[in-house]
């Protein structure tokens, strides 16, 4: 039996920020950090680069193997958690090897899901989650001149522009009537939807995909108005959910993915999880929400491990806040906090068609909710910060909105602490 102080599952950005957290106040007890991926730790974001040959897989890595060394941490690669016994705290793996552990986080992330299309399971098709996958892709875009592009989330947004740097033809289709639109209004992503159309990319909006056909060396995808198109290269881009299959006999209690309370803590005794894998606070309500955003995933990374490292200057998670940079074909778009105004929120917009620039702002009782804008000047994390602190924005409330980024700034170096 191996055994560890402490088990991180996940090496990603929760999982390597539990790292740097323990060691902070904790240099001496045994770490042991499981991947199932078998490079050294990146970080998902870029992959797209990876596929348009814009990266390399050597150049993005987060963490070399001397790091590891250094931080006397056990890095387990190309293996992955598949059982726990939480009254034993013994963890197995996929391997056959099981590890006793004192403290468990699990820093697992999430898996693309896979839409039940008719034809599809049939038909070769590509994911981008893993670096892996972004290595097929490559390999596959160098081959390939059509593709079409499943979902206009960001993965799919990403992946579309990429593969079009490589030189294909690209088709975008989405259920949806916009891209992203969990990030930014109609309005915002019409602007998103003009840059993809005017840089060669086909939009195909607020379509169904009802069957999918392999043909020799591609498939022919069925919309559900009768349209069809054909590809040499498929991508499905339609989200990601938590694989939690290795929580099967545990008492641990899972919605749509693993609850835990704001010091990360799941109901089981020793236990936390962080990042896509866990399911918190809402910074704007009672819910516990998924949030599946780098940021918050080193966010709940370092509160779980402040916690099982037992680091006094522990405070505990806030709630959730969405943050989101994207770069789109030179152009910036941000979306901080809630992007739909509702009754309770004063909405303010400024828009300038001629330069595709657009500002929304959502403020309650002078406080600012969310903030979305296109090649605009923004700072995207002072805006998280306002949010997460409720700064009043009264005595600054029309300078704000005319210059949001440098009020903005100037509130922060004010009040940071």
């Amino acid at each position: 039996m191996n055994t560890t102080h402490y088990l991180i599952a996940g090496a990603s950005h929760a999982g390597l920020e539990a790292v740097h957290r323990i060691r902070l106040v904790d240099e001496t007890s045994p770490i042991t950090l499981v991947t199932r991926d078998a490079h050294a730790p990146y970080s998902p974001t870029i992959l797209p680069y990876v596929v348009s040959g814009q990266s390399t897989p050597e150049r993005v890595v987060l963490r070399k193997a001397d790091y590891f060394t250094q931080h006397n941490v056990t890095l387990i690669s190309d293996n992955e958690l598949v059982a726990i016994n939480e009254n034993d705290r013994v963890a197995s793996l996929k391997s056959g090897d099981q590890w006793q552990y004192e403290k468990l986080l699990l820093a697992t992330g999430a898996d693309p899901i896979i839409p039940p299309i008719p034809g599809l399971s049939e038909t070769p098709f590509h994911v981008l989650r893993t670096m892996q996958h972004a290595i097929d892709l490559r390999e596959h875009a160098g081959k390939a001149k059509r593709a079409v592009v499943l979902g206009a989330g960001l993965i799919g947004m990403h992946g579309a522009e990429n593969l079009r740097h490589a030189g294909l033809d690209v088709t975008i289709v989405e259920m949806c009537d916009q891209v992203l639109p969990g990030y930014f209004d109609p309005r915002a992503a019409s602007v998103i939807e003009t840059a993809f159309n005017d840089n060669g990319i086909h939009m195909v909006m607020g379509s169904r995909v009802v069957k999918v056909e392999s043909q020799d060396n591609g498939c022919r995808i069925t919309l559900e108005n009768g349209n069809s198109l054909e590809a040499d290269l498929l991508l499905v881009a339609t989200g990601v959910k938590p694989q939690l299959d290795y929580l099967k006999g545990t008492s641990i209690q899972v919605d749509q993915g693993v609850l835990v309370d704001r010091n990360m803590r799941t109901d089981a005794p020793n236990i936390w999880a962080a990042g896509d894998v866990a399911q918190a606070a809402d910074f704007y309500g009672e819910d516990k929400v998924m949030m599946g955003i780098l940021p918050d995933a080193v966010t709940q990374g370092a509160i779980a491990a402040m916690d099982m490292a037992e680091d006094h200057a522990l405070a505990p998670y806030v709630g959730g806040v969405p943050i989101n940079t994207y770069t789109f074909f030179g152009q910036q778009a941000i979306s901080v906090g809630q992007c739909m105004a509702d009754a309770q929120l004063e909405e303010l917009t400024r828009t300038d068609d001629d330069n595709q620039r657009y500002l929304k702002i959502l403020l309650k009782d002078n406080r600012l909710h969310g903030i979305s804008s296109i090649n605009e000047e923004m700072d995207a994390g002072i805006m998280w910060q306002l949010i997460l602190r409720k700064i009043d924005l009264t005595p600054v409330k029309d300078a704000f909105i005319a210059r949001p980024l440098e009020t903005g700034r100037a509130l922060m170096s004010s009040t940071w602490r």
